[in-house]
């Protein structure tokens, strides 16, 4: 199965750009969960298992963390060594697997085109892709040793392999199954990296399906989640047999739950544990005493439960800082290390450069959502739909990030015409950011989980600009006509393609 041809720029970009990072960031050492993903894969890499090391010398078994993305870097560490650097440099990779994906979904894909119609399709594609792959949230994130970036790129690739699946059902029944084999295995991967990937596998098996009848979505739908489950069950096998309790991943809902009904401003703080979970030593024990105060906690107080949600939404979407924040703790760790060898250190990322890369990535980031809902609300729009599509744009400059991000999602959902041709892109991007604000109002924020729509947010911004070709244009090399049939061909054009045409 051949790659898209236009998907190779932005991903050597993205490669390119990665690495530079890297040259400059390659000896910070991990920081934040980033030091539990670290170990748990050196412990892999050496044939220990998912395993934890305690201080006293005892081993048990372990999984508050996902799997997936210390099983991905423990493979580099098998072949390359135990460096953080290795890891990085896979980050790298599937920073250009995201950017690819996002020219796959943006590009999508229509029958009767024509030909310039399709060039400048590619065009736009190729310049969402290439967005993607210079984003300064994303970027710099190759630095971190967390799990964001791994869970992005496998999501955005399956979602990709989904379209090439969509578009090859008509020509090549062989490469559209074996694109949605593909797809539901990397969702299965995804899973593992971030379990609430699975969520999506019914949502791609469904478009997979194409404009079949119900009883087809439901089948597809049955196909790609099956085959998103296989991938997790020996590893779900093992929870049940390892952690006294069976998980599909990771057992840390009950942990993040009780994180967000004690949070004070919605995003993460330290747990104050209860009383009767103190002597519960077993990982999956303390997550099930964990889960049930919080569970108390919120059924004594919904109210007070659920006026956190929108402090939760704000720091998952108001900014991200999630590369700002790793690399300023990952240089102080850094410093840290040397100065105790007693090896001159100087801080090489400090608040100020910190507050400047924030600063770029927050107006980047707001610049590309504002974009997709003008693109989506206001261009070629009249009445109503224009009024509502030009209070969604100015609202991504409010501080409220979430109000744009909102706004985008009911967008994208009641769009169709414009996004024809990028059905797939439509409905992954409008259900993974209601997804992600669902989970995070259930638990808690934080600007690293928002990371996860900014590749969906640009690629819809350009995805809607050409308008949904259909089959108004021809592809093929015109004919002599008559002189009536110009007059013809005009009376028969559908108002609505004139006005995607204006628009």
């Amino acid at each position: 199965m051949k790659a898209p041809r236009g998907a190779w720029l932005p991903a050597v970009t993205a490669l390119f750009a990665r690495l530079l990072v890297i040259a400059w960031g390659h000896d910070l050492p991990p920081a934040g969960d980033g030091t539990y993903y670290d170990t748990l894969a050196r412990r892999l890499s050496l044939g220990k298992g998912y395993t934890w090391l305690w201080d006293d010398g005892t081993v048990t078994y372990a999984a508050h963390y996902p799997v997936g993305y210390p099983a991905i870097i423990a493979l580099g560490y098998r072949i390359f060594g135990g460096s953080p650097v290795v890891a990085m440099v896979e980050n790298a990779l599937l920073g250009a697997l995201l950017a690819a994906s996002v020219y796959v979904l943006a590009r999508g894909h229509a029958e009767g085109e024509s030909t310039d119609l399709a060039r400048r399709r590619r065009l736009l594609a190729t310049v969402a892709a290439m967005l993607v792959a210079l984003h300064p949230a994303l970027v710099p994130y190759t630095l971190a040793l967390m799990t964001e970036g791994a869970a992005i790129a496998l999501l955005a690739a399956a979602a990709a392999l989904v379209e090439l699946s969509v578009a090859a059902r008509r020509r090549n029944a062989g490469r559209q199954a074996l694109c949605l084999a593909l797809g539901a295995l990397t969702l299965g991967v995804a899973t593992l990296v971030r379990p609430q990937c699975v969520l999506m596998a019914p949502v791609l098996g469904a478009l997979a399906a194409g404009s079949g009848s119900a009883k087809r979505r439901a089948i597809f739908a049955g196909i790609v989640t099956a085959g998103a489950l296989l991938v997790c069950a020996p590893w779900t096998a093992r929870n049940c047999r390892r952690m006294e309790r069976c998980a599909l991943v990771s057992v840390n809902g009950g942990w993040n739950l009780l994180i967000g009904t004690q949070s004070q401003n919605g995003s993460f703080s330290t747990v104050d544990v209860p009383d009767e979970c103190k002597t519960v030593w077993s990982e999956s024990g303390k997550d099930r005493c964990f889960e049930a105060a919080a569970e108390r906690a919120i059924i004594a107080h919904p109210g007070a439960w659920l006026a956190k949600v929108p402090r939760k939404l704000g720091t998952t979407f108001d900014y991200f800082g999630a590369a700002p924040w790793y690399i300023e703790a990952a240089d102080a760790e850094r410093v840290k290390a040397m100065t105790a060898r007693g090896e001159p250190a100087t801080r090489r990322f400090e608040y100020r450069e910190k507050v400047i890369l924030a600063t770029v990535e927050t107006i980047t980031s707001r610049a590309l959502l504002a974009l997709a809902c003008f693109t989506l609300g206001v261009r070629g729009r009249r009445g109503t739909r224009r009024a509502l599509g030009s209070i969604a744009t100015a609202a991504c400059f409010l501080p409220w990030g979430t109000v744009g991000v909102l706004a985008l999602c009911a967008l994208a959902f009641v769009e169709r015409e414009r996004l024809r041709h990028a059905i797939v892109l439509r409905i992954t991007a409008a259900v993974v950011i209601l997804e992600t604000c669902i989970m995070h109002a259930i638990f808690f924020g934080g600007g690293r989980y928002g990371l996860v729509t900014t590749p969906f947010v640009c690629a819809l911004g350009f995805a809607c600009i050409c308008r949904s070709g259909g089959a108004t244009e021809s592809v093929s090399t015109p004919n002599k006509r008559s002189p009536a049939e110009p007059a013809r061909a005009e009376r028969e054009e559908s108002p609505s393609s004139r006005e995607y045409d204006a628009g």
